[in-house]
């Protein structure tokens, strides 16, 4: 347990400082429960490709590696909506062309899972999967609600809803394993 939570630790830290990071502006004292930041455009493009990049990754990752079937469903699925999704992404703000590499935080969580045993793999997978997702819902939510670009604020909001079914099913298989 403390290999998992040593790898875990290191690959959350990375995790959490994703939002800020991404071009946050401090809103107005009475936005904050509104709006706690705001994302330009481009910043949440380069965000959410390497989310979409990483999760089709990691999840990969996780048909080979997880043991119980529910998480390998979970997996498969991962990789269909996040396959949807970066196309949905590419084509609402115009994106040609190859596709961005991992963010510097996104590829440190991808050698993680690759060095876990079989052991620790699962657990591990799972709460990157509930960080992430949780990640994702309040961007998707926050440039859904406020972003600077029609088509891509669109595709945010339309994403949404996936987004938060994946964070309903991903607490489940927290609570179940």
């Amino acid at each position: 347990m403390k290999k998992i939570t040593l790898a875990f630790v290191a690959a959350t830290a990375l995790t959490f400082s994703i939002v800020p990071a991404v071009g946050a502006k401090s809103p107005a004292p009475a936005d904050t429960a509104a709006a706690p930041f705001n994302v330009d455009k481009a910043s949440f493009v380069k965000v959410v490709a390497s989310s979409n990049a990483f999760e089709i990754e990691s999840s990969k990752i996780a048909e080979q590696k997880a043991k119980d079937g529910d998480v390998k469903e979970f997996a498969r699925q991962m990789i269909a909506d996040h396959t949807k999704a970066a196309e949905g992404l590419k084509k609402a703000a115009k994106i040609d062309g190859a596709e961005p590499p991992l963010s510097p935080k996104h590829a440190a969580m991808i050698e993680t899972l690759k060095g876990a045993s079989d052991q620790d793999f699962q657990p591990l997978y799972i709460e990157m999967q509930n960080v992430a997702h949780m990640e994702a819902v309040s961007l998707f939510a926050t440039y859904a609600k406020g972003g600077d670009d029609a088509a891509v604020k669109a595709f945010a909001g339309k994403t949404l809803p996936t987004l938060e079914m994946h964070k309903m099913h991903v607490q489940k298989l927290v609570a179940a394993h």
